[in-house]
């Protein structure tokens, strides 16, 4: 054991009209848990008119989350759900064998600018499970566990973590929460066995001797020493899980175990094999590599 964490850096791309810092997948690092993607969208005031446009895309051998700090989206999908989601909200997305979905920033929002600030993951599936059917859950912010422990607030978006459980339940073993904290307030990262991270969202956080500030994802795995402390107001996600079951291929939105159905993914996805979403049409093309 040490006290020398993996510090993982946001690398700043673009997304739908929207700035992003791409946290995971990183090339030293592929995972934190079941946890193989990770997007920080904005923050970024968009100007009036504007708005962000992701347009229907595919899935398969994943679950997508995605959570605001503010701003509003509207997912539409192939199973027929069309769901607003607001700051707080949990929008989980089984992508399983397949599902094609679109994230939009709604209309009636555009008029004014918006202030768009959040995170998307994606949470890769066991081996056993890669192929479930596609399914949808939303879960409003008041249905999700909030508590207090010395000084911080924490907001269990999904899976068990400091005793709690969230009724956001995925396919493996996970825990994703939100952490507010004002400067000084100590937050101990378990020590439980699994694999854990800390992105930092807003504000600069000390683990051990440094201090990290928006961007970094401070995987603390190997660490002897997990603790946490805000050097100013601050806010954080704590994110991880046990390992799954090998490694994984991820080529564009496909995740799986097997190259040869990433390979079927590509092919269904340029030969219109893919459900389609009521009132929208096919719009994000195959990339080239």
């Amino acid at each position: 054991m040490t006290d020398v964490p993996v510090i993982l850096r946001g690398r700043e791309k673009s997304l739908g009209g929207m700035p992003i810092r791409r946290v995971l997948p990183y090339r030293s690092h592929m995972m934190v848990g079941p946890f193989i993607y990770m997007d920080h969208m904005g923050p970024v005031t968009l100007d009036a008119g504007r708005g962000v446009d992701v347009p229907p895309h595919p899935h398969v051998g994943l679950a997508t989350v995605t959570y605001l700090f503010e701003g509003v989206l509207t997912h539409r999908d192939s199973l027929g759900f069309k769901q607003t989601i607001l700051p707080g909200d949990v929008n989980w997305m089984t992508a399983g064998r397949g599902i094609v979905h679109s994230e939009r920033t709604p209309t009636e929002s555009r008029g004014a600018g918006i202030r768009m600030d959040g995170i998307q993951t994606w949470v890769a599936l066991p081996r056993e499970v890669e192929e479930v059917e596609p399914s949808f859950q939303h879960h409003p912010k008041t249905t999700l566990p909030r508590f207090e422990l010395d000084g911080a607030v924490f907001h269990l978006l999904a899976g068990e973590a400091f005793g709690r459980k969230s009724p956001v339940q995925g396919f493996s073993d996970l825990f994703y929460l939100e952490v507010v904290v004002s400067a000084g307030t100590r937050v101990r990262v378990p020590d439980d066995g699994r694999e854990s991270g800390a992105y930092i969202a807003e504000g600069a956080v000390r683990f051990g001797a440094e201090v990290y500030g928006p961007g970094t994802l401070i995987v603390v795995d190997n660490c002897d020493e997990r603790l946490l402390v805000a050097e100013r107001d601050s806010r954080y996600m704590l994110l991880g899980g046990t390992p799954l079951d090998g490694d994984r291929f991820i080529w564009w939105n496909f995740v799986s175990t097997s190259e040869h159905r990433i390979e079927q993914a590509k092919k269904d996805w340029r030969d219109n094999r893919f459900p389609v979403i009521p009132g929208e049409g096919r719009e994000a093309p195959l990339p080239d590599r």
